[in-house]
């Protein structure tokens, strides 16, 4: 089995996902990657005394797969307070833990985000998606987000005081037009865990996993072209012929003949800024409503200190999308910074931009697993990725494990 020669092109969460479960069944897997280091989308640079997530992400605790896979200790995770800090205007207030107790929350801070049926009916929905198990959320039937908030009895209020813009955030798109399934999935996950990041970046997760493998070669700087059946074409004109070949990329940026059969993906830009001091002074997400350019904001260090050893605290702002220059951008943002806290725009320094084309998938049948034969698309060809389940960390490894079963499953005897 050692001697079969496995490739597996790129080395986010799923290729090395792949990679581990391949190993663990006696194979030595080759991972090429396009880049200089392992993650994919999940990086963290070292900047003039910050580090610099690529997006804001967050790792749930909740999450099965990152239980088989992680050692969320040794990751020194700092979490999130529960609840978010909503920018309304000229003022800010907070909701305290609405997804775990909503019933907790004190009085008038709650009443200025939705009613108190829209209080009842956020703790009738939590104590149902508790009960609900993942297979049956991706089970049910999919609507818009939107629609199954407002069939579901919440006041146009709470939908526009919290709703959007944290599931904006979330899905990465301004409507609320994500499957219902997703939605349903992403509160569960919430109201039964904690959102957290590494200490040192979300970039230790993938190191992490790159630690585990030891019959691996990863080849970085490596990109692929094209793949026509077992044969990889690299950039550097080079060719590789493979036994098997698991696409840990979207497959039509390797396969011609799949060009256009994917909805392009989502992107998103994030924006970072250094500030004398948190103007929230809290591990909490804020929330911006109505229509800005800036969705949502957090101060990363006062998550985990680690993020900034330069004295400043470390601002990230998402934008959800914008046709404006970077510099346009950026001064536009400051604007509303202010705006919102009251510090002058020019107390904002810009650390570093990141316009993230590739952010998450644009999958419509979003589902919790597939079986083996749904990622083999030929004798030789294997697929592996979040798209082919629904945007999330989790999927991304669990595409990744199950495209190592079918890999392993294919080299079995048949009778």
């Amino acid at each position: 089995m050692e001697e079969k020669k496995i490739y597996i092109i790129g080395a986010g969460i799923a290729g090395l996902i792949s990679a581990l479960e391949l190993e663990k069944a006696g194979f030595s897997p080759i991972i090429l990657e396009s880049t200089d280091r392992v993650g994919g989308r999940m990086k963290t640079d070292e900047m003039d005394g910050f580090l610099l997530d690529h997006g804001f992400q967050v790792l749930n605790t909740a999450y099965p797969e990152a239980h088989k896979y992680l050692d969320l200790q040794a990751l020194n995770l700092r979490t999130f307070d529960p609840g978010a800090v909503i920018f309304d205007g000229k003022e800010s207030y907070i909701i305290t833990d609405p997804m775990r107790n909503p019933l907790k929350i004190v009085g008038m801070a709650f009443s200025k985000v939705g009613t108190f049926l829209d209080k009842v009916k956020m703790f009738s929905l939590t104590q149902e998606l508790k009960k609900k198990s993942l297979e049956d959320i991706f089970n049910e039937p999919s609507k818009p987000t939107l629609q199954y908030l407002k069939e579901y009895g919440f006041s146009d209020l709470i939908i526009s005081n919290f709703f959007k813009p944290f599931f904006r955030g979330v899905f990465l798109e301004k409507h609320l037009n994500t499957s219902s399934r997703m939605f349903e999935y992403v509160f569960k996950m919430f109201a039964i865990g904690q959102a957290a990041i590494p200490e040192k970046g979300m970039g230790q997760i993938p190191e992490m996993i790159r630690r585990q493998l030891s019959k691996t070669q990863i080849y970085f700087n490596s990109p692929v072209k094209e793949v026509r059946g077992n044969v990889i074409y690299m950039e550097s004109g080079e060719t590789v012929e493979a036994d098997r070949i698991i696409i840990g990329v979207q497959p039509d940026r390797v396969m011609k003949q799949l060009q256009g059969q994917f909805a392009p993906p989502k992107s998103v830009t994030n924006l970072y800024f250094s500030l004398q001091k948190s103007f929230m002074a809290r591990p909490m997400l804020g929330l911006v409503t109505g229509d800005h350019l800036v969705n949502n904001l957090v101060f990363m260090d006062d998550v985990s200190r680690a993020y900034s050893s330069s004295g400043k605290s470390l601002l990230s702002v998402t934008v959800l999308d914008s046709d404006l220059a970077e510099k346009e951008l950026i001064a536009k943002v400051q604007e509303e910074l202010e705006e919102i806290s009251g510090i002058k725009a020019g107390f904002f320094k810009p650390v570093k931009t990141y316009h993230i084309p590739f952010a998450l998938p644009n999958s419509e049948d979003l589902r919790y697993s597939i079986p083996m034969t749904e990622c083999r698309i030929t004798d030789q060809v294997f697929l592996a990725g979040d798209y082919l389940l629904n945007g999330s960390i989790n999927a991304a490894m669990t595409s990744g494990r199950i495209a190592a079963e079918a890999v392993v499953h294919s080299f079995m005897p048949t009778y």
